[in-house]
């Protein structure tokens, strides 16, 4: 019976590790990986935890309204409680973290993708303001990766042929 129980838990785990289940466990370990990463930067002190905490409270605060967006849109529409439950999570949500009310009803005004890589980018080149801290190593990955998706953006538009939009989602960098 052995082998049997075996056969049994593979076929479990296969079916656990379906498309859900693998977005849940990659955003509970990148969860993990911004706190870690937090706490590693205050340690540090100085201008690099400042400027660090300012730019992950900005990529945690991204990956928030992402995951709630994505969430919503895994609502059904057309019951009656649709709205009143969003609303009733948010306020759930404000509860357990204060904070969510001062820095991200303020800052994340812009819901846009483009929007937010902009404003990702202007964090990022404020990161080189300063000087003798760790931060400009992440500000300067973080800039190649908008350069990527800038000329992936422009490779695509190029393919299908619709160069015209080639401006309506590039983030200038500099």
């Amino acid at each position: 019976m052995p082998s049997y129980r075996t056969v049994v838990n593979i076929f479990r785990i296969y079916h656990d590790l379906d498309d859900m289940n693998i977005k849940i466990m990659r955003n509970t370990l990148y969860k993990a990986y911004l706190e870690d990463f937090y706490r590693f930067c205050q340690k540090l002190g100085g201008a690099t935890a400042e400027i660090m905490s300012d730019l992950l409270a900005f990529e945690a605060d991204r990956r928030a309204v992402n995951i709630t967006i994505t969430c919503c849109l895994c609502f059904p529409s057309f019951n009656l409680c649709f709205l009143g439950w969003f609303v009733l999570l948010w306020k759930n949500a404000l509860l357990i973290n204060p904070s969510l009310i001062s820095y991200r009803m303020e800052r994340v005004r812009c819901l846009t993708r483009k929007e937010i890589y902009e404003e990702e980018v202007k964090k990022n080149c404020l990161a080189f303001e300063q000087q003798f801290h760790y931060v400009v190593f992440f500000a300067y990955m973080r800039l190649r990766e908008q350069e990527i998706r800038n000329l992936m953006w422009i490779s695509e538009c190029v393919a299908q042929h619709q160069k015209s939009r080639v401006h309506d989602s590039v983030v200038f960098i500099f």
